[in-house]
């Protein structure tokens, strides 16, 4: 059974998703604010989020940040604000999708579905080059067997990358494949990705990825 915690201020968003959640086959918990809904996630366990951005006593970038510091949940972010800053912080924080109100419940369910079937890939693959080991399943990163920290977001991007080894992929298919659902924005957000993911790592390995002038990155062996 899948569980999912709705941690929304707003009672009508909440009752009206988890009434969509639970005939898709979910179990739905409901949280008023951020500080509620860790206090919830410590004491059990969720396999996704839906977060709001603007709530009382504690907002969801605050959330998202203690919630990522501590366990690995799939987040889908939901807010009325669209500015574009937003959206990019919400990324580079570690969320999968971000949702803007209004939005259609049946829409709201397919990218649920989405960013869980990602998260249950049992691929068993381990990626490695010299020294860099990608475990796809475990979605972990190692360098001189060191555990490598990045974001999940992070994690997705670099997984496709490596899989696609050699093949220039242009910024809009790496948005439309990490993120499921086509990113309405700029393509800053998937620069930005990359440009964290060459700090992560290294002088050794940073080079691997590669920019493909006028198109996109490709992940060079």
């Amino acid at each position: 059974m899948v569980n999912i915690l709705i941690v929304d201020d707003e009672l009508m968003i909440r009752e009206v998703v988890k009434e969509y959640a639970e005939v898709a086959g979910y179990t739905c918990d409901e949280a008023s604010d951020g500080a509620i809904a860790l206090d919830m996630i410590e004491k059990k366990d969720y396999d996704l989020i839906l977060l709001d951005i603007m709530m009382p006593n504690m907002d969801g970038f605050m959330t998202l940040k203690k919630i990522k510091a501590h366990k690995d949940i799939p987040v889908i972010m939901l807010s009325a604000r669209q500015e574009e800053n937003d959206k990019l912080f919400s990324f580079e924080g570690g969320v999968d999708d971000y949702v803007t109100k209004p939005f259609s419940p049946k829409e709201l369910m397919a990218r649920i579905k989405a960013v869980l079937d990602r998260y249950k890939r049992n691929t068993n693959e381990i990626i490695k080059v010299d020294t860099l080991v990608i475990d796809v399943d475990g979605r972990k990163v190692t360098i001189d067997d060191e555990k490598v920290d990045m974001t999940p977001k992070e994690i997705d991007l670099l997984i496709y990358l490596a899989q696609h080894k050699n093949v220039a992929l242009s910024r809009e298919k790496l948005l439309s494949s990490v993120w499921d659902f086509d990113y309405y924005g700029d393509d800053r957000t998937v620069d930005t990705h990359i440009k964290m993911l060459r700090h992560h790592l290294g002088e050794r390995y940073r080079d691997k990825i590669v920019t493909v002038r006028g198109m996109g990155y490709k992940f060079e062996v």
